[in-house]
């Protein structure tokens, strides 16, 4: 599947259960573990999941040229392209990611020996239980799951702008003072 078939995809078919409800950090990486649920392309009765986590360095609102990097999301493998190319084409679809670094690190990939739905449900109480406010929720293709996570990620990251905002401004007050 090529990058363009592989976004569209991505765009109709993530969904985002449970955003992370503690915000990202202004002024230092912020860890984001998720969850991803994908149905399993060999067996309709399981589900995929791949958990992981996105850091993402020192997001604050005053920035470089507005180019991403991204590590670690395996495009390279999967669509045979460069980290140039994937931001070059993300920024061609009205998608602009600030300039800062996004690293994926996927910890396991493992099957849920039952339908999404009741995966959904499993791992919703799970995260309940646990009173985890940290990890997101997530639910998408595999075939494209980098895409489903970075539609995660810029949830975050635009939830968090306000805030960054004012974390800016307070501490450039200080300094100023």
């Amino acid at each position: 599947m090529d990058l363009e078939k592989s976004w569209q995809k991505a765009i109709r078919e993530t969904e985002i259960i449970r955003y992370r409800i503690s915000p990202l950090q202004t002024f230092k990486t912020t860890d984001i573990p998720y969850i991803l649920l994908s149905p399993s392309q060999i067996n309709a009765k399981d589900t995929v999941i791949r958990k992981g986590n996105v850091l993402i360095h020192e997001p604050s609102i005053i920035l470089p040229k507005n180019y991403p990097i991204f590590e670690g999301f395996d495009f390279e493998e999967s669509y045979h392209a460069d980290k140039s190319m994937v931001s070059t084409f993300l920024l061609f679809r009205g998608v602009a990611f600030p300039s800062l670094k996004f690293y994926n690190q996927t910890s396991t990939l493992d099957i849920f020996e039952n339908p999404l739905e009741k995966a959904i449900e499993f791992f919703k109480e799970k995260l309940e239980r646990e009173e985890n406010v940290k990890a997101g929720l997530i639910v998408g293709p595999s075939d494209c799951w980098q895409f489903s996570v970075l539609i995660f990620v810029s949830g975050m990251v635009a939830k968090s702008a306000g805030q960054d905002i004012v974390r800016l401004i307070e501490k450039l007050r200080k300094e100023n003072q």
